[in-house]
């Protein structure tokens, strides 16, 4: 074999090893689509009701807030991680500006973090936790809700 006929042969692997990760990728960014419904909880806050998106799996905690416009009035996300550690979330692609509550698992929070529109630096938890809570910027500080306070209706995450 030639050296021309190995070269053809590891062009044409490298394309094939290609077609099939450019396949994953799709797959993987099809597995939620922008714009589709995730499931919702209600949580409270005291007297505060909150709507709350759970971003569970990976690619819907990967999209997260990216790309919206507005949150509806007291709507949020609830990121629900896999296992308790120092989570930290970023503003890639987002277009509006966020407040993060961290929350323990008993609901209480353990800090709140504002962010930026397109900030990429980091925003993390104090302590390990399993929970993140992502309001419209201020909503935590407007009602006067800071660490300590307790959120209930918190879905029970799985413990690993």
């Amino acid at each position: 074999m030639s050296l021309i006929n190995l070269g053809r042969q590891s062009v044409a692997a490298m394309l094939r090893a290609l077609c099939i990760g450019s396949t994953l990728v799709i797959a993987t960014a099809t597995a939620q689509p922008p714009g589709a419904a995730l499931p919702t909880t209600k949580l409270a806050a005291g007297i505060h009701l909150i709507t709350a998106e759970v971003a569970s799996t990976d690619p819907t905690r990967a999209r997260g807030l990216m790309f919206r416009e507005r949150l509806a009035p007291n709507h949020g996300m609830l990121f629900i991680f896999d296992s308790k550690s120092v989570h930290c979330m970023w503003m890639r692609n987002t277009l509006i500006p966020l407040s993060v509550a961290f929350i323990a698992d008993d609901g209480s929070v353990i800090n709140i973090e504002d962010m930026q529109p397109h900030d990429e630096s980091s925003h993390c938890a104090a302590k390990p936790v399993r929970y993140a809570l992502e309001m419209d910027k201020g909503w935590f500080a407007q009602r006067g809700l800071k660490a300590g306070t307790k959120i209930s209706g918190l879905p029970i995450a799985a413990t690993r």
